[in-house]
């Protein structure tokens, strides 16, 4: 398996995720609404809001597969933030030299498909990423890689809303 490398910005991607302090907080209808709506339209059995932490990939929102994390190593996703301007696709881990021998395709989950479209913040940074996953050899169509980078746009959409209405609330009172 093949590690990919940290973003050469890595410190001010986590500094800029850390201030939409959302990390280990919980389930939230909204973020669940879109995963559910991306494995539909996709097709697929698993789908993701993922954020990129140091040393683990935590799940926002999980459709499809039981957990809130896993380390940021053996993820598909930290590829696809260190390539922020398009989505990442895997049509077969099991012929990618990259994944073949990933402990999630030689096992529990079998993840044979993957797409992630990274999450941007407004400083420009991948924060995580909107994915799509499958225990099968999938290819996306146009539309719905246009459907799943617009569903990714409105995720990052309530990350930033959600910043906003928190730091509204802390505003002194006049």
């Amino acid at each position: 398996m093949q590690f990919h490398p940290m973003p050469a910005n890595e410190q001010e991607r986590l500094k800029d995720l850390y201030s939409y302090n959302i990390l280990d907080t919980l389930s939230e209808e909204d973020f669940d609404n879109i995963t559910e709506i991306a494995s539909q339209i996709c097709n697929t059995k698993i789908s993701q809001i993922t954020l990129a932490d140091n040393d683990r990939l935590w799940f926002k929102s999980s459709h499809g597969l039981p957990g809130s994390e896993v380390p940021r190593h053996l993820s598909f996703c930290t590829h696809a933030i260190n390539t922020p301007d398009e989505l990442f696709m895997v049509p077969d881990a099991r012929e990618d030299e990259r994944f073949a021998d990933n402990p999630f395709v030689t096992g529990e989950p079998y993840v044979v498909f993957y797409a992630g479209v990274p999450l941007i913040s407004e400083n420009g940074f991948a924060l995580g990423s909107l994915c799509v996953v499958h225990d099968r050899p999938t290819q996306l169509s146009e539309t719905q890689l246009k459907s799943l980078k617009a569903l990714s746009k409105q995720a990052m959409r309530l990350i930033e809303l959600r910043k906003k209405k928190r730091s509204w609330r802390e505003l002194p009172a006049i």
